[in-house]
């Protein structure tokens, strides 16, 4: 995606920062850049507008406003660049936990929005990444435990090899076009059912 396709949402109280933010991006390309004064309603407005990334810029960040910005990220999968005026190490830790991309302290300056936005892109595209193959490998564990003991189950009931059942596994999978995991939860459940 080119920087002039990204929509970005800029979250600043303070005009005059969002300001120096908007003008970084626009410098940068982004040509689709939305700011917001007001944090209240800011859900209303990343469901209308769909960012692709969001930007939160907030000078004296309190526990109020930080808690109700972090249960709104933990909801929105984008990748988000906070910018604060100073943090503290639980600060940094929840806005990590939250899936922040980029936390930066004090520093705020048009030259380096670009590069971090760039840099809170390429992470959570790395972290969604990691997430989706970790869900894949639990996917495909669950779905090898239920074979196995789809293969135990007609072993015992019609004393068969290991490798015939898993033939018998997958030649009934293939007839009926499903996947092998799909013909042994039936055999599971069936067995469930029968027992």
């Amino acid at each position: 995606m080119r920087n002039a396709d990204l929509t970005i949402l800029v979250i600043d109280e303070n005009a005059i920062r969002s300001s120096i933010i908007e003008e970084g991006l626009r410098e940068a390309g982004h040509l689709k850049v939305t700011v917001i004064h007001e944090v209240n309603g800011v859900a209303r407005i990343i469901e209308t507008l769909k960012p692709d990334v969001i930007i939160i810029d907030l000078e004296n960040p309190n526990r109020d406003m930080m808690e109700h910005l972090f249960q709104l990220t933990r909801t929105v999968s984008r990748p988000i660049a906070m910018f604060v005026d100073r943090s503290d190490t639980a600060s940094i830790e929840a806005a990590v936990d939250a899936g922040v991309s980029a936390y930066i302290v004090d520093g705020l300056r048009k030259e380096r929005v670009k590069p971090i936005l760039d840099m809170a892109v390429s992470r959570f595209n790395a972290f969604s990444r990691l997430q989706r193959e970790l869900a894949e490998a639990r996917s495909a564990l669950e779905e090898r435990k239920v074979v196995e003991r789809a293969k135990g189950i007609m072993m015992k009931l019609r004393g068969l090899s290991e490798e015939e059942a898993f033939t018998l596994l997958r030649q009934t999978a293939m007839n009926e076009k499903k996947k092998i995991a799909d013909i042994a939860q039936s055999v599971v459940t069936a067995a469930g059912l029968l027992t």
